[in-house]
């Protein structure tokens, strides 16, 4: 278990590999705790300082880790499978929040990462501790204008992507590859976690840029069609696929509103 005042970024065990983590605010004896699961080709420092003005808005604590693959965390072997994100939320998120010790917590999850949220709240073991899920332009399952975006990037890796990206990613082709080749296998299109909708138990506040190039308003019907309780859905307007970055005071404000409720 980290010493959480000390905050930095420190190395913990999950699912028998080695990753990085880094604490912000109050430790989870002080009170619930915040979990950040990044996007497809995120890191811990490619949150930036997005956590510790999470900290500041809720007064919560925060947790962010590099996930296999990314930043300074172990690699992983390639090619990654199509359903890398369920094996993910099965057996390494268990792990994570095992080895920081957190008690009452939330998920929050960008792209890549909301999808993993999203798997994760529907499981079975997530019944204890979790009390919200908040997605940032999540996927639930794969369309056609995604992939499409997706590949545009691929062009761009060798011409300048690479280096500004080895700058997060001590292993950058695993991170890249990993991602970029899964999502444009053409197994790919019949990835869906639909499925683990209807068996989240907790509230839902997913968080939508109307200019998302990764993702349609489908998605939202799809979360919508597909739990069983209700979900708080905040369109933000002139946003893409990066909420927190695109629009971060409308980002924070509606996290901040959605947690004062429960807590």
């Amino acid at each position: 278990m980290p010493n959480w005042d000390k905050g930095g970024i420190f190395r913990l065990m999950a699912n028998g590999v080695e990753l990085e983590g880094r604490c912000f605010g109050p430790s989870p004896r002080e009170a619930p705790t915040i979990i950040l699961l990044h996007e497809g080709l995120g890191s811990i420092r490619l949150w930036r300082d997005f956590p510790e003005k999470l900290v500041a808005a809720t007064g919560l604590g925060v947790f962010a880790y590099s996930r296999q693959g990314y930043g300074a965390s172990d690699p992983v072997s390639l090619p990654r499978p199509i359903n890398y994100m369920d094996l993910e939320a099965e057996k390494s998120v268990p792990d994570v929040l095992s080895a920081v010790g957190v008690k009452d917590y939330i998920l929050l999850g960008h792209s890549d990462g909301a999808s993993i949220a999203t798997i994760y709240a529907g499981l079975e073991q997530a019944r204890g501790g979790l009390e919200a899920v908040i997605l940032m332009a999540p996927h639930f399952f794969a369309e056609q204008e995604s992939v499409e975006a997706i590949s545009k990037i691929r062009k761009t890796y060798d011409e300048g992507l690479r280096d500004k990206l080895a700058k997060y990613h001590l292993h950058v082709d695993c991170a890249f590859l990993g991602w970029n080749e899964t999502w444009l296998h053409p197994d790919f299109m019949t990835w869906n976690i639909e499925r683990f909708l209807q068996d989240i138990r907790v509230p839902v506040l997913m968080i939508q840029g109307e200019d998302d190039e990764y993702g349609t308003f489908r998605q939202v019907e799809a979360l919508k069609a597909g739990l069983k309780g209700t979900a708080k859905v905040e369109y933000l307007p002139d946003c893409g696929h990066a909420p927190h970055q695109e629009k971060e005071t409308e980002t924070l404000d509606a996290i901040k509103s959605f947690i004062d409720r429960l807590i």
